[in-house]
C-alpha cells in the first residue's frame, strides 16, 4: 500500500547557493540581502539540517552540486522530481532557465544503484510551450488517497497538470492562493502541508470564500485534521513543512526555526501530538532562496532494492 510518509530522502548540498534573479518576479519570499560568503552560510545550515535528520536515523542521500553549469537554488530538489512508490519518477517543466540544469542523469542513476526506479516520466518538454509545473512545490499530494492539490500560479499550469494527473491517475484539487499585496503564490507547498492524518494549511489566502470552504471540506472527508496557520505565519514558512519517519516508524515533522517561532503554543501542542518537530536554522536559505525546510527534501518513496 501507498504511505504518506517515508524515511528516504534526497538532498542537494549547494556550490553555488545564492538569491536567483530568475526566479524573484514570480517569488515574493525571496530577499536579496546583503550578506558576505551566502553559500558557505548555507552550506553550514544544510549540513546541520542533514544531521539533525540523520541523527533521528532518517536516510539522507546527499548529492553535491556541480559548480558548473551556475544553479543557484540546486537546493531545492523537489521542484525538478518526485519519485513515488510505483516506481515512477516524473521529472517536472520549471520556469527559470538556470533551474533547468538541476535536473542531472547522474543524480537518477545513484537513486537506481538503492532503488528500484522502472519508469521516468518526463514533462519538461512543456518547457518550450512556457508551461510549467514545479514537483511538490506545485503539487502537495495525499498520497494515500491519490488527491493532488495545486495552487494556480506562473509555476503551476492547468495544462501540465491535466497532463500529469492523466499520467499519475490522481485525482487533481486546484484552487487559487495570494498574499497579502494580492500577488498569487507561486508554490502550493508555502500554503499547506500534507500529513497522514492532518493538514496545515494557510485558508486565508484562498480568498475566494466558496474555494476556501471547498478545500477544507475536502481535506476533512480525507479525514485529514485541519490545522490553521494564518497569513502572516505562512510568510514564516509555517505552510513548508514535511511529515517524515525513521527505519523504526517514529514521525518527525520538519519545519525551520522561523516557521516554529511562529507558531502559537496550542499550535505546537497539537502538531507534538502527531509527531517529532525537528527545526533547523534555515534562515540564509529562506531570505535569498525564498524556500525553506520542506522545498530542500525530496522524498524517496520508491522501493527499495
Amino acid at each position: 500500500m501507498q504511505e504518506q510518509i517515508t524515511s528516504n530522502v534526497l538532498m542537494i548540498r549547494p556550490v553555488n547557493f545564492n538569491f536567483n534573479e530568475q526566479t524573484a518576479e514570480s517569488n515574493k519570499f525571496q530577499n536579496k540581502g546583503t550578506g558576505e560568503n551566502v553559500n558557505f552560510s548555507a552550506q553550514v545550515a544544510f549540513d546541520q539540517f542533514v544531521e539533525q535528520l540523520e541523527l533521528r536515523d532518517i536516510n539522507v542521500m546527499v548529492i553535491e552540486d556541480t559548480p558548473e553549469p551556475f544553479t543557484p537554488d540546486s537546493i531545492f530538489p523537489n521542484n525538478w522530481i518526485s519519485m513515488h512508490h510505483s516506481g515512477k519518477v516524473v521529472l517536472y517543466p520549471m520556469e527559470a532557465q538556470n533551474r533547468r540544469e538541476e535536473r542531472r542523469k547522474d543524480i537518477l542513476d545513484k537513486i537506481k544503484q538503492k532503488y528500484d526506479l522502472n519508469v521516468v516520466l518526463d514533462f519538461t518538454h512543456f518547457e518550450e510551450e512556457n508551461k510549467f509545473l514545479e514537483g511538490t512545490g506545485s503539487l502537495v499530494l495525499d498520497r494515500i488517497h491519490r488527491v493532488a492539490f495545486a495552487c494556480i500560479s506562473s509555476r503551476t499550469n492547468p495544462e501540465v497538470l491535466a497532463a500529469w494527473k492523466k499520467q499519475m491517475n490522481y485525482d487533481l484539487i486546484t484552487f487559487n492562493a495570494f498574499d497579502q499585496n494580492q500577488h498569487p503564490i507561486y508554490h502550493t507547498n508555502v500554503v499547506m502541508c500534507m500529513g497522514d492524518t492532518f493538514c496545515v494549511i494557510c485558508l486565508e489566502s484562498i480568498s475566494d470564500l466558496d474555494e476556501r470552504l471547498q478545500i477544507k471540506q475536502k481535506l476533512e472527508s480525507l479525514g485529514k485534521e485541519v490545522i490553521e496557520i494564518s497569513l502572516g505565519q505562512m510568510n514564516e514558512f509555517a505552510g513548508n513543512m514535511l511529515l517524515l519517519k525513521n527505519k523504526s516508524e517514529k514521525k518527525f515533522l520538519v519545519m525551520s526555526d522561523r516557521a516554529f517561532k511562529s507558531l502559537t503554543k496550542h499550535q505546537i501542542d497539537f502538531l507534538e501530538d502527531y509527531a517529532e518537530i525537528i527545526h533547523p536554522d534555515l534562515g540564509v536559505i529562506e531570505t535569498y532562496g525564498g524556500g525553506s525546510a520542506r522545498c530542500m527534501i525530496a522524498e524517496i518513496h520508491l522501493p527499495e532494492i
